[in-house]
């Protein structure tokens, strides 16, 4: 509710405070005299207009060697080997497929083999001319058919 509603009561919040944390102050380090024999010379230039020019001879501060750069980029080496890797990884594929394919094709010889020859096997126990059959046998020496009918 708002204070202006006339049914509003205050509310009391708590209030955090927050003290500041002091800064210490940065320790220097006390300065180092110089020896006697690294104080550089003092060295006069007399300018052109005549004015004499006195300070400290200060040796030019040589730039770090640059690394030497390989001739080929290693981006383009990098790309390069992944290409490779990839295309052995392509040819691996490629025998792994044909070896799946033959080996599928084998399995499938081996069944039809299988097949027929247990098939024959069946064949030659039905059909075979075994003189050992448990049923009857019946010789047939001459048969008489008159009017569609067998006598014999």
């Amino acid at each position: 509710m708002y204070p202006d509603h006339p049914g509003y009561l205050p509310v009391e919040r708590a209030v955090t405070v927050h003290q500041p944390t002091p800064i210490t102050p940065a320790q220097t380090t006390p300065l180092v005299p110089m020896q006697p024999g690294s104080v550089p010379s003092v060295a006069s230039v007399v300018l052109p207009d005549g004015r004499v020019v006195t300070g400290y001879a200060i040796s030019p501060v040589q730039p770090e060697p640059l690394a030497a750069k390989p001739p080929v980029s290693r981006t383009a080496v990098n790309v390069a080997l992944g290409g490779v890797g990839f295309l052995a990884v392509c040819g691996g594929l490629l025998l792994l497929t044909s070896f799946i394919a033959a080996l599928t094709a084998f399995i499938t010889e081996l069944i039809t083999l299988a097949a027929v020859i247990f098939g024959g096997w069946i064949a030659v126990q039905i059909f075979g001319a075994s003189g050992h059959g448990g049923g009857n046998t019946f010789h047939i020496r001459k048969a008489v058919i008159k009017r569609n009918h067998f006598h014999g």
